[in-house]
């Protein structure tokens, strides 16, 4: 589906999430034009939790061309939740708006009506051809699919177990033992001391 969105360029398309969106949700919602939240939407827009996952949904040419290289490698390497807000403000987001999830689909509506209607529509779609055109020709959304497709067969199939483990108490629904170290700092090693 996420390759229908970014390759359909004879309209704008929009993605509303009026809830929260773990990895995929949010690779999905990026392959949109604009991506609006509700303000009360937390994003978790990295797999890594999930066993180390590399993923899948074109994440690694959508997340790039929305907040640069450098801010993608951080946003999907610190594994932690992150609020609209904070969103919005990396760039992941376009808008955030209302705060209850009837009154967001309402002005969703209205604002994707505006967007149909304005004028610079026509210029705004060539823009999106040329720039999709242009993206292809530096590397084809082909590649990006074979090589996070190569790095999960490694999920999958490769010497680490830890993907089958998450996994595991993903399907059965089992809480883990102690909280992760990346989100309870305090109980990390301390870092090696510099030489």
């Amino acid at each position: 589906m996420a390759r229908e969105i970014i390759t359909t360029t004879d309209r704008l398309t929009v993605s509303a999430l009026a809830g929260n969106a773990g990895a995929g949700g949010v690779f999905l919602a990026l392959a949109a034009d604009r991506v609006w939240l509700n303000r009360g939407v937390v994003l978790n827009p990295h797999y890594r939790g999930m066993g180390n996952l590399f993923g899948s949904e074109y994440w690694t040419y959508l997340l790039p061309r929305r907040v640069g290289e450098e801010r993608a490698r951080e946003i999907t390497g610190r594994r932690l939740p992150m609020g609209s807000q904070e969103a919005l403000a990396l760039g992941l987001a376009d808008a955030r708006f209302a705060h209850d999830a009837q009154s967001f689909l309402q002005a969703a509506i209205k604002r994707a009506q505006a967007m149909a209607q304005d004028p610079r529509l026509g210029d705004m779609l060539f823009a999106k051809r040329r720039q999709r055109l242009l993206d292809e020709s530096a590397k084809p959304l082909e590649r990006y699919r074979e090589e996070e497709l190569a790095r999960m067969k490694l999920n999958f199939y490769g010497f680490d177990p830890s993907y089958h483990v998450a996994r595991y108490h993903f399907v059965y629904k089992l809480a883990k033992a102690r909280t992760p170290h990346y989100l309870a700092r305090h109980r990390a090693p301390p870092a090696p001391a510099a030489a």
